[in-house]
């Protein structure tokens, strides 16, 4: 692949904070007009590894470029064309949805402000609330706003750090169809998030744990790449199943999902006779199933290296 269409390309990207390695040899590459999901459990480096991307951090080893630009020696050219939307809402309560984006305009030093925070209010549904004071929107109407403020300035790539958290599903949904126009547009987007249906909306993933990479593709490729085995119990007693099956040859997880078990491992022969038997009584039942994101996820977590100190990284 050419550098032109990559986004972003790193390559060994290492960040500490005093003597705990945050991020650990990190490398990515995502192509332009992609929706990338960037998935890991809380403080497995995401959120650093966004800020390094977008020039807010300098990495303490590793190199490479966001847009063609090189993250350390032209940080400054990457901000003016990076939107970057954090975990939390950033923006001012007290002012209205209108004064924020103006204020937002004006860092940026935009030419026609007016049109431009215009169009903007119209493509995300806001102009009929201009004038309320984003203090008092909902969750999903300052997650509009915010995303409004990201856009204002024509950014070829959105960095979007958990944006979703706390949102209700119809408003997720709809946020996610606009990354999709917009990805259609030719936008680049790397999303960070928790949520595995989010996950699948995506062209391709990568999961980071204790700063690492652990897997990367489409989410197909994913699955296909853990070499894990699932399958369900459905019955009565599931509790006691669970608990007999804990310790069973070839039962790395044993998981509840709603009115099942899910019961995966990497053997499957061991995790065949596991499950045979413990669903060998009356009124259970039990069948393979295809693994899904959340079964990788949790099998990637449980089998992560742990975390390293700047020590140990230097040695390693």
């Amino acid at each position: 692949m050419t550098d032109a269409a990559l986004a972003i390309d790193v390559e060994g990207l290492t960040k500490r904070f005093d003597d705990k390695v945050v991020v650990d040899r990190f490398g990515l590459q995502v192509r332009r007009g992609q929706i990338y999901g960037f998935l890991g459990p809380n403080g497995s480096g995401k959120t650093t590894t966004i800020r390094m991307l977008c020039g807010l951090l300098t990495p303490d080893g590793g190199s490479g470029t966001c847009l063609g630009f090189d993250i350390r020696r032209e940080s400054a050219r990457i901000k003016r064309e990076v939107g970057y939307m954090t975990q939390r809402f950033s923006l001012y309560e007290d002012l209205s949805i209108a004064e924020n984006l103006e204020f937002v305009g004006r860092i940026y030093g935009l030419p026609n402000r007016k049109r431009r925070i215009d169009e903007s209010l119209e493509r995300l549904g806001l102009a009929r609330r201009r004038g309320q004071l984003a203090g008092t929107l909902s969750g999903g109407w300052k997650q509009r706003l915010a995303l409004a403020a990201c856009l204002l300035h024509d950014p070829k790539l959105l960095l979007l750090d958990e944006p979703t958290a706390g949102v209700d599903p119809g408003a997720r949904r709809e946020f996610w169809g606009h990354l999709h126009v917009l990805a259609h547009e030719g936008m680049t987007v790397l999303v960070s998030t928790h949520y595995m249906d989010e996950a699948e909306r995506c062209h391709a993933l990568a999961y980071i744990a204790y700063g690492k990479l652990l897997a990367k593709g489409s989410a197909a490729q994913v699955v296909a790449g853990a070499n894990l085995h699932t399958w369900a119990i459905e019955g009565d007693e599931l509790a006691a199943v669970a608990a007999e099956l804990r310790n069973a040859p070839g039962a790395e997880m044993v998981v509840p999902f709603g009115t099942r078990l899910h019961v995966s491992g990497t053997d499957a022969q061991a995790l065949a006779s596991s499950v045979g038997r413990a669903a060998s009584r009356e009124g259970l039942r039990a069948f393979p199933v295809e693994p899904g994101l959340e079964d990788v996820f949790i099998h990637l977590m449980r089998n992560a290296p742990e975390p390293v100190t700047a020590a140990r990284s230097v040695e390693g």
